[in-house]
């Protein structure tokens, strides 16, 4: 034990009352340092209490130094708030005062459980949310926290583990913030409540045309620049205006890049108008994602003269291909890449957002999240044709990818036209897994479709009928769409069209829902690829409405979720455990029952003779971020005598034998499917199981596994020739059940049968290479795509 010198000083009287009061004096010195008790305070204390304290007191030795995490009691003399912006009151980057000095926290460690106490601490009753990487901008001063461990149930910050005060490795780029549930604790003093600065902010910046408001095509890509202030919108003063503003402007608005204005043209104009002028002195590095992160001014309310001999600044932003059409801008505007792109995102609901992909010695591979940034992503989106990055996402929030993770640890500045141009690590199997994919979310420009569809009669904002808007003679009007053929496909663009995700259903009946106001059936004949941006992007039937059932119950309905499932099939395991087999007639009675052999097995000579059968087996994954379930309820299941349980699903795979042209010359007859959770990754446990009538699907970070020995599982090629063939797996064939990505869905091999023996081999997920090697498998028509990109 430490040593300490003690001086105490007592003085003790008795009150009339009664009770004691003590004033003391208390110090001490040492390795371990106590708050220093204010001389001549005075407590009030019964005899017995007295005893107690003095006894605790002299005791009290010093504590050893601790070698692990440290833990603190006690939130004294702390406060907090949150900071950055663009933000809402109840989320930011977290700030703490310590010691008269406010600091950050580090995001390393970092979970939804210290989430939890921070928003306690501001005064919300939880956390709804946590971001990384300095999402609401880089803080300044320490970094008070780094590698903090809660458990969610601490009173207070200081009892959760950390590296200790002031002891971190990071930087402000990677600092932390909360997002907080929208309510209050009861009784919470404001003492601790966020500090709201009192300065302006940008949050919500705009382009306005100069001429033509209102008559211009969506997205406006040229105009004044405006930012909302409490006065209204306001422009900004042209003064020392430079590209680097004109960059992170459009960068904000869903823009790749800006190019040059009229400048003599918007002068004149400016003479003639009236202006009234908010922001001047506003200078960017060009690297921001938001305009309120650049140095900028705001006049005060008594300045009278604002932009002595300027003009309101003047943007001119080049959309990306996406959006070139509708923005009315000619081809050659648009920045277009040469050759095949090396970046694209998958798993998405809406385009500009998903899990990065890189192409690297021909294959596709994901992006390992460490050191993942705003910067890097702001890198990606620009590169696809999209504005800056509004999120840089971890820990695979858009599903997981399989097959190799290309890069690590990009550190980009934010100026790369390429992320393979940033600074980056070649990765090993060890360093990272499928766990660790990273994400982009990107600015979109505002195209105005998301006015022209809404749901009503649903019981959440989430489902409904679908009701779109329409033009044509007199004024504009909401109908409803007929529900004959509507699918998933056509609900995936209609969810992303409300802005709400990815579709869990299409209903082509909704009779459950209460009918509103609207009865007008005013589109039908929807059919979408499940790519298109709107429904009126899709095929329909135009103004001549044709609908089998014209009651209203009768009509298009949507439930669309944040989360879905992605299924994906172990490629590498079919070419391994591909192989021919004879089977004797007299052992497939059951298979000819399921009608799981080719239609030429009708006229053998039962039970003698063999039928040749491809035999594989199938390892089908769920790498998304919901459980795939089967789209028919328990009542409809269909139980086989053959197999011993329920089937849930009458098609859940197809297996073709196609001609390098396409042409199918063999299938697989495989009846129907029972779904179930055979294993699962680490620490994900099962949940389905096709045994005694059970739940059937397939959890997220499961697989189902269908052996090469089992009934049905093979390709009848008795029939074959020999010969030069594909291979085809596809999962999910008739999207009766929602996922994020449909282009991972087939898997094709190449083949090669002699009569005798058969060779299986570049077996892949059929968008895992790149075009050039996936050529030879794309002279038929493949599968549909969800994507944008």
């Amino acid at each position: 034990m430490t040593s300490l010198s003690l001086s105490l000083s007592l003085s003790l009287s008795l009150s009339d009352s009664g009770s004691h009061s003590i004033s003391h004096k208390l110090s001490l010195w040492g390795t371990q340092a106590f708050p220093a008790m204010q001389p001549d305070s005075v407590w009030q204390w019964s005899p017995r209490g007295l005893l107690l304290c003095l006894l605790c007191n002299l005791c009290l030795g010093s504590p050893s130094p601790s070698t692990g995490p440290e833990k603190r009691a006690g939130s004294q003399g702390l406060r907090f708030r949150l900071a950055g912006f663009p933000r809402k009151p109840y989320e930011g980057r977290v700030e703490i005062q310590r010691a008269g000095e406010w600091g950050t926290i580090c995001d390393d460690d970092f979970t939804l459980q210290a989430a939890h106490v921070l928003c306690r601490e501001l005064g919300f009753t939880e956390a709804t949310g946590w971001t990384h990487s300095a999402k609401y901008g880089p803080g300044t001063g320490r970094i008070w926290l780094d590698n903090l461990s809660c458990s969610g149930t601490e009173q207070s910050v200081t009892e959760c583990a950390s590296r200790g005060w002031g002891n971190s490795d990071c930087t402000h780029d990677e600092d932390a913030g909360v997002i907080c549930k929208d309510q209050r604790l009861p009784g919470f003093s404001d003492s601790n409540v966020i500090e709201v600065e009192h300065h302006l902010q940008v949050e919500e910046v705009r382009i306005r045309p100069a001429v033509g408001w209102g008559r211009r095509p969506l997205p406006v890509t040229e105009g004044l620049v405006e930012v909302r202030l409490p006065e209204g919108w306001l422009q900004v003063c042209d003064k020392d205006w430079s590209a680097h503003n004109s960059h992170v402007v459009c960068g904000m608005l869903g823009f790749p890049s800006e190019k040059r204005v009229n400048a003599a043209f918007y002068r004149l104009l400016a003479q003639r108008q009236q202006h009234s002028f908010g922001l001047h002195g506003v200078a960017c590095r060009g690297t921001e994602a938001h305009l309120s992160l650049c140095s900028l001014e705001f006049y005060r309310a008594n300045d009278t003269i604002r932009c002595p001999g300027g003009a309101p600044a003047v943007v001119s932003c080049v959309p990306g291909p996406l959006y070139a059409a509708s923005s009315g801008q000619k081809k050659q505007q648009q920045s277009k890449p040469q050759g095949e792109a090396r970046v694209r995102l998958k798993g998405g609901a809406h385009p500009g957002e998903g899990r990065v992909e890189v192409l690297k010695a021909g294959t596709w591979g994901t992006v390992c999240d460490r050191k993942w940034d705003l910067q890097a992503a702001g890198v990606v989106c620009r590169e696809l044709g999209f504005g800056s990055a509004r999120e840089a996402l971890s820990g695979a929030r858009m599903g997981q990818g399989m097959g190799a993770i290309h890069l690590s640890e990009v550190r980009c500045s934010g100026q790369e036209p390429s992320l393979w141009k940033c600074p980056h690590k070649n990765i090993t199997a060890e360093d990272c897994s499928h766990s660790q994919d990273a994400g982009v979310r990107c600015n979109l420009p505002y195209t105005g479709v998301e006015a022209k569809i809404r749901l009503s009669g649903g019981r959440s904002r989430h489902e409904g009928r679908v009701e779109v808007q329409i033009g044509g003679p007199g004024p504009l009007r909401w109908g409803l769409i007929c529900g004959d053929d509507w699918g998933t496909l056509e609900a995936m663009v209609a969810c992303r069209q409300l802005g709400l995700g990815y579709a869990n259903h299409g209903l082509q009946e909704t009779w459950y829902w209460d009918s509103g106001n609207i009865t007008e059936v005013v589109m039908s004949g929807v059919r979408c690829t499940g790519t298109e941006l709107s429904l009126d992007q899709c095929a329909h039937h135009g103004t001549h409405i044709t609908c089998k059932r014209t009651e209203t119950r009768f009509t298009a309905g949507v439930i669309c979720s944040e989360t879905a499932s992605d299924l994906l099939l172990h490629s590498a395991l079919v070419q391994e455990t591909a192989y021919i087999e004879d089977r004797p007639l007299h052992m497939l009675y059951c298979a000819a029952e399921e009608n799981c052999l080719a239609s030429s097995a009708r006229s053998a000579n039962w039970p003698y003779g063999h039928r040749r059968l491809l035999r594989f087996s199938s390892q089908i994954h769920n790498l998304g971020r919901a459980d795939f379930r089967p789209k028919a309820g328990r009542h409809s299941w269909v139980w086989h005598e053959c197999h011993g349980h329920y089937h849930s699903m009458d098609i859940f795979t197809h297996y073709d034998i196609l001609t390098p042209n396409g042409t199918k010359v063999a299938e697989g007859h495989k009846a129907s499917f029972c779904l179930e959770d055979t294993e699962c990754q680490e620490d994900v446990s099962k949940r389905y199981e096709c045994a005694n009538f059970g739940e059937q699907g397939i959890t997220v970070g499961c697989w189902d596994l269908y052996r090469h020995d089992i009934d049905c599982q093979w390709i009848d090629i008795t029939d074959v020739k020999p010969g030069n063939y594909i291979l085809q797996v596809v999962i999910n064939p008739n999207f009766e059940v929602a996922e994020s990505d449909f282009t991972n869905n087939a898997m094709k091999c190449n083949c090669k049968y002699d009569g005798h023996r058969i060779w299986v081999h570049n077996c892949h997920i059929g968008d895992a290479f790149s075009e050039e090697a996936n050529r030879r498998f794309e002279r038929y028509p493949g599968q549909t795509s969800n994507q944008i990109i």
